[in-house]
């Protein structure tokens, strides 16, 4: 069964940082392509960042700011979040794709007050 964990979210104010982790258990974690997602209310969900391998891609809106990385001996992904925006606040998932399957974490709350 997979499980994806995340922690790492709480309440910052704008110009802040959080690090989100998310613990990956029951994939085959290094050949994964790892992602953040984030959903903020009455918006859809969108891609933050993904890493695939060891190339990243990153959303326009958080470039030069947020940096994905991933530890594979522990199978955890990590999102570095500096310069945080209230813009920024949101549920942020974790998401893991392969094989052609798709799996989410349950989501942490960022909120980022002005």
């Amino acid at each position: 069964q997979v499980q994806l964990v995340e922690s790492g979210g709480g309440l910052v104010q704008a110009g802040g940082s959080l690090r989100l982790s998310c613990a990956a258990s029951g994939i085959t974690f290094s050949f994964a392509v790892m992602g953040w997602y984030r959903q903020a209310p009455g918006k859809q969900r969108e891609l933050v960042a993904r890493i695939i391998g060891g190339n990243t891609n990153y959303a326009d809106s958080v470039k030069g700011r947020f940096t994905i990385s991933r530890a594979n001996a522990q199978n955890t992904v990590y999102l570095q979040m500096n310069s945080l925006k209230p813009e920024d606040t949101a549920v942020y998932y974790c998401n893991a794709a392969g094989s052609g399957l798709m799996y989410w974490g349950q989501g942490t709350q960022v909120t980022v007050s002005s």
